[in-house]
Order: C-alpha cells, then sequence, then structure tokens
C-alpha cells in the first residue's frame, strides 16, 4: 500500500535529516500534492542532504543547480548542439531533466534564467528555439533562498513566487537535536554508509496522489478555504488592523494549493477526511509567499505570518 511505504519514507527522511520535521513533512505533502518548494533559511540545515534523502528514497534521479548571477537559461534548460558527423543540430537536455531538482540559492540568478525554471515549474515543459519539450511526468523543484545575505540577489517576482506550491521557513535546531547531529556525522565519516531504504516506484506516488485527491472535503470546509482567501482580498470585512496590513490579497492558486496540501497532510496522517486542523497546519506555508503587504505593516514590523495568524483567528471555524 502507497500509505505505509510513505510511513516507512517519513521514517527514513527523519532519521537522515536530524531536526528538521517541518521540512521533511512538507516535502511529502509537496510530493503528494503535485508541487514545489522555496525554502528559506541559513545555511547549513541540511536543505540539499534532505532532497537527497528524498531522491534514496522513491524512483527518480536527483540534481542539485547551483544558481549564479553567471548563469544562462542554456546550463538550466539545455541547448540545440551543432554535430558535425551529422551535419544538423541535436537537442542536449540541461539539468532540469531530472525527477528531483534542488535549485540551490534561485535569487542570485537573473530574470531570464528564474523565467526559464518558471515555464519548466508551471507547464512541465521547456521550451528551446521553436522546440518544446516534455518533462518527466515526475518533477519536483525545491529552491532555496538564503536570508542572511542580500548583495548579489535578483528577488523572485511574485508571478514566480505564486508558482511555488509552499514557501518553508526553515531555523536552527535545539541543542539536543545538534548533539545528535554532532554524532551522525562522526559515526557516517567513520563508517561511510547512510541509512538505506527500498525506493518507492513512481506508480506507488501518483496512486498516493490520486487517493489524496479523493478524501472526503466537506462543503464547509470548502468554504473555510475560500473565506481564508477572501480574508486576504477584502480585509476590511474582518478587521481595520488587518486591511491596514494588507496592500493585494493571494490568488486562486492559493485556494487550489490550500485544498491539495491539506489533502495530502490528511492522506499522510491516515484520514479519509480533511479537518479544519489540516488547512491551518499548511496555511502558513502555502500563503506566506503569496501576500504582498503595504508599508505600514512593514514600519510596524508586521511580518506575513502575524498576518496569517489573525486572519486564522478572525474566520470561523466550521
Amino acid at each position: 500500500m502507497p500509505l505505509s511505504r510513505f510511513h516507512s519514507l517519513r521514517g527514513y527522511l527523519d532519521k537522515v535529516v536530524l531536526g528538521q520535521p517541518v521540512l521533511t513533512e512538507n516535502l511529502l505533502i509537496a510530493l503528494i500534492a503535485d508541487g514545489h518548494l522555496l525554502v528559506e533559511g541559513p545555511p547549513g540545515l541540511a536543505k540539499t542532504r534532505a532532497v537527497k534523502a528524498l531522491c534514496d528514497g522513491v524512483e527518480g534521479d536527483f540534481h542539485r543547480i547551483q544558481f549564479t548571477p553567471d548563469l544562462l537559461p542554456a546550463d538550466l534548460t539545455g541547448t540545440d548542439i551543432y554535430r558535425q558527423q551529422t551535419g544538423s543540430f541535436e537537442f542536449e537536455a540541461g539539468p532540469i531533466f531530472h525527477n528531483l531538482i534542488l535549485a540551490d540559492e534561485i535569487n542570485r540568478a537573473p530574470a531570464k534564467v528564474q523565467s526559464a525554471l518558471l515555464e519548466a515549474m508551471a507547464e512541465g515543459q521547456v521550451t528551446v528555439g521553436k522546440t518544446s519539450y516534455p518533462l518527466p511526468k515526475l518533477f519536483l523543484v525545491m529552491a532555496t533562498q538564503n536570508p542572511l545575505e542580500n548583495e548579489g540577489t535578483y528577488p523572485l517576482p511574485e508571478a514566480q513566487l505564486d508558482r511555488f506550491l509552499m514557501h518553508l521557513n526553515l531555523d536552527y535546531p535545539s541543542a539536543d537535536t545538534e548533539f545528535e547531529i554532532l554524532r551522525q556525522s562522526r559515526s557516517e565519516a567513520i563508517t561511510h554508509e547512510l541509512p538505506k531504504i527500498e525506493p518507492i516506484a513512481q506508480a506507488d506516488i501518483f496512486a498516493a496522489r490520486e487517493q489524496a485527491l479523493e478524501i472526503y472535503l466537506a462543503e464547509p470546509l470548502e468554504k473555510y478555504i475560500v473565506e481564508i482567501v477572501m480574508a486576504t482580498r477584502e480585509p476590511q470585512r474582518y478587521s481595520d488592523e488587518l486591511a491596514s496590513w494588507l496592500e493585494y490579497g493571494v490568488s486562486p492558486r492559493a485556494t487550489i494549493s490550500l485544498e491539495r496540501c491539506a489533502r495530502a497532510r490528511a492522506w499522510l496522517h491516515q484520514r479519509d477526511f480533511v479537518s479544519p486542523e489540516d488547512v491551518q497546519a499548511v496555511a502558513f506555508n502555502v500563503l506566506r509567499h503569496r501576500l504582498l503587504l503595504s508599508y505600514q505593516a512593514q514600519a510596524e514590523g508586521v511580518n506575513a505570518d502575524k498576518v496569517i495568524s489573525q486572519i486564522l483567528n478572525l474566520v470561523a471555524v466550521p
């Protein structure tokens, strides 16, 4: 059964990536909900290790792309190469043609490269010249940003941020977890081995996605999701303070993402129905990067998480 395989995979991820349960759970939610992740956090928090571990646990291939200011779209997508033997051009696929992609420090690449990745994420294909090439059916991008450095970066435009299913904020682990990490690192350096797991077949992943879409979602809960979204667009209906914090609300893509992620979480937690808790648990990661805050909110030190928390407090739970 796909569910038992995913529980084994989650245990494996938590064993390999210590102290990041939020990252490991949401990697699986993104995999089941068929979406992409934007992860923000200081360096050294096992972001690359998490994606590699996920690749070890699923049937597929992995590639890490380091984004830099001198990167070109062709470095990502591939390009047409002239073959002297045949006297014709032949497409040479780029690193984007893998199942799991780690786009490291995505905000260091210029707009042309970001737009090439946007097409791949949104359309499941890349276009070189006049020809479009389909990407693998199983395709997940985890992009990272380093919040500690802004020099030499290109902030992602709102249109591209909206393409990410979720935006996670990671922080440093606790002292106890740091102690476990120290021991784990020493053990791996001695044995040169990582824990092993039998990969989940891609067919089981697609089956899990279908099962998650079939989970029961009551109509009052559908209205609850819509009300949360509408509160970002018409905040004056709920609170003058909330209205002063928001410049623009979220798109209909956020509504779809809220539902998909809530279904995926309910499925992972072995329930055949979606609860308000599922919606609330994924709301921060789904909405955080889609809200456009006002200058007043920024002046008052109000961040997106505080706005979302206020919305969840004001919108009635069914």
